[in-house]
């Protein structure tokens, strides 16, 4: 095909042109919106993004209630040992479970499904806990494995779990009032496990020094083999006798240190709700009792303390004491003149008023004071009650405290002043710890003479070897063992009462050379079978006998059958 001229010419013409129109943009422009809108996007996508990461690290982020709850459960406790090493006391790690509100996307879900396999939460707490979005919240504490694996495959967001030390006793109950319990949050509540605490470790807590690491065990002078032997032996007097309490101990003389004490009905730490149970308390230490006759010992010591009285002297109990108004007798009484070992053994009302008349009652007063009888005795468990005394101590006052009425202490007050009495005439505080004999030397306070104590050992011996002696159920072959009946009667509604009463036998052994006091304490006993008598030597005589025949052995006290009846020297 042949284009013409004209037609050629007006081609060339529009490829010499440039386009162009109204609404033409030149490349430059174009190539600037393109950049705008580039930058833009990405302008837009670095908001999303930060917002994003922002967002990120907030959930990451525990809050400050969670922090707090992780260092609060993360806080350790020592281990406790007995004397041989013997666990008594340690941490183990468990689970508990929290949840945080604020990160939970169905709270009804989250209900269902913790309420089902955790069936003992109650369902309105969790629903409260779980709508508060608050931004942590304890569910439940101590799960078994168990229950973790059951919530853990709930899969529910916000729903966590975290470690912590959980306190185990090995032993139970066997030694609950001297060990102590703990609560939930491993914080001592009572025994030694507070002693502790008040003694430096909620100071290392409270700095962060006690959180997830080792630390140092925590030895104590008890024997958990005796400590056992002590409460079998009040769990089968309770049962024999049908008793409604007891208490045992077992005191080393020449240190001061408690071996064994056993109150009962007594608890297991691991239930920690049973501390708090008022029949569960802890009378060896928390409890002040009328002990009876066993106040003769110290009544006798007194005596023979102040010069006025004489081992060998005689006064006459054929005939009741009147003062005050009040007719004092003698529960079987000889209605004649006793000596003053008579008067011990047969446990005379009549001629222990005599002998502290001679003496006198402010010798009596300052000498029970000096013994500690008068105040509130301290020791490392927090629980110890102070005595109570009468609001006057006049004629009257002293004739019945005399003979252990009309002032109550703790059984530890008198298993400790018993000790001074045998041990050559030292006062030694108690103490739960391990103590030397050197240490024991340095704290002790001579309260009488080595001669006072002789006479009392003496006196102690013969009331479990001579006929009429209230001690003699007391005896273990071999083990030389003295000591002294108590029978109180009960007060209910201020008056005493006949058919119940509280007894006690006031031990030690061996009599030649004492290495250690044991006390036993059972409240309400009925006969062990009918037509015998309650009193305290068919009982807590009994159950002292019972004691040391099995944790004499432990305790490395050698039996000496030949020089068993070898005479205590007496200086007359």
């Amino acid at each position: 095909m042949t284009l013409t001229a004209e037609t050629q010419s007006f081609l060339q013409v529009r490829r010499s042109r440039p386009r162009a129109s109204a609404g033409s943009i030149s490349s430059g422009a174009v190539k600037s919106r393109v950049y705008i809108v580039m930058a833009s996007f990405l302008m837009g996508f670095l908001v999303i993004g930060g917002r994003l990461t922002m967002l990120a690290q907030m959930e990451e982020q525990p809050s400050q209630a969670l922090i707090s709850a992780q260092d609060t459960v993360a806080a350790s406790r020592p281990d406790l040992l007995d004397r041989n090493g013997e666990i008594l006391a340690t941490d183990i790690k468990t689970s508990s479970l929290y949840a945080e509100p604020r990160r939970i996307v169905d709270v009804d879900e989250a209900v269902d499904g913790l309420t089902r396999v955790l069936p003992d939460l109650d369902r309105d707490i969790v629903q409260r806990r779980l709508d508060s979005r608050a931004g942590f919240v304890w569910l439940k504490r101590e799960l078994t494995p168990d229950q973790v694996t059951k919530v853990h495959n709930l899969g529910l967001p916000g729903i966590g779990f975290l470690s912590e030390n959980q306190r185990f006793y090995p032993g139970g109950p066997t030694a609950g009032h001297i060990i102590g319990s703990v609560n939930i949050d491993n914080q001592g509540l009572t025994g030694i496990e507070r002693h502790i605490d008040q003694q430096w470790l909620s100071d290392l807590q409270k700095l962060g020094f006690a959180s997830d690491r080792p630390m140092e065990p925590v030895k104590l002078a008890m024997d958990l083999r005796v400590q056992h032997v002590v409460r079998d032996e009040l769990v089968k007097a309770m049962d024999l006798y049908q008793a409604i309490a007891a208490v045992g101990i077992v005191l080393d003389v020449k240190t001061g240190e408690v071996v064994a004490m056993s109150s009962l009905p007594d608890y297991d730490p691991n239930d920690r709700s049973q501390a708090l149970e008022q029949k569960r308390m802890n009378r060896a230490t928390g409890g002040v009792f009328e002990m009876g006759s066993v106040f003769k010992t110290f009544t006798t010591a007194m005596a023979l303390d102040s010069g006025a009285v004489r081992i060998t002297d005689s006064f006459d109990a054929s005939r009741p004491v009147r003062a005050h108004g009040r007719t004092i007798s003698d529960f079987h009484g000889k209605n004649r003149i006793l000596s003053v070992p008579e008067i011990f053994i047969y446990s005379s009302n009549v001629g222990t008023i005599k002998m502290m008349l001679t003496s006198g009652i402010e010798k009596e007063q300052e000498f029970f004071t000096r013994l500690g009888l008068t105040t509130r005795l301290k020791t490392e468990l927090p629980e110890n009650a102070a005595p109570l005394l009468p609001p006057k101590w006049n004629e009257l006052a002293a004739m019945t405290i005399s003979f252990g009425h009309g002032i109550s202490v703790t059984p530890m007050q008198t298993a400790v002043a018993a000790a001074a009495l045998v041990n050559g005439g030292t006062l030694l505080p108690p103490t739960f710890f391990p103590r030397t004999q050197e240490q024991a030397k340095a704290l002790g306070t001579r309260v009488v003479s080595e001669d006072v104590s002789r006479k009392m050992r003496y006196l102690f011996r013969l009331n479990v070897t001579e006929r009429g002696g209230s001690g003699k159920r007391a005896e273990v072959p071999g083990y030389v063992v003295g000591g002294k009946t108590g029978t109180a009667e009960k007060i209910e509604h201020g008056r005493y009462v006949s058919n119940k009463r509280r007894n006690s036998f006031l031990s030690a052994f061996p009599m030649d050379d004492p290495r250690y006091v044991v006390l036993t304490v059972i409240d309400e006993p009925k006969p062990e079978r009918p037509g015998l008598p309650a009193t305290a030597g068919m009982n807590a005589a009994t159950m002292v006998g019972n004691i040391i025949r099995r944790a004499a052995p432990m305790l490395g006290v050698m039996p000496q059958f030949q020089d068993s009846e070898k005479p205590i020297e007496v200086s007359y």
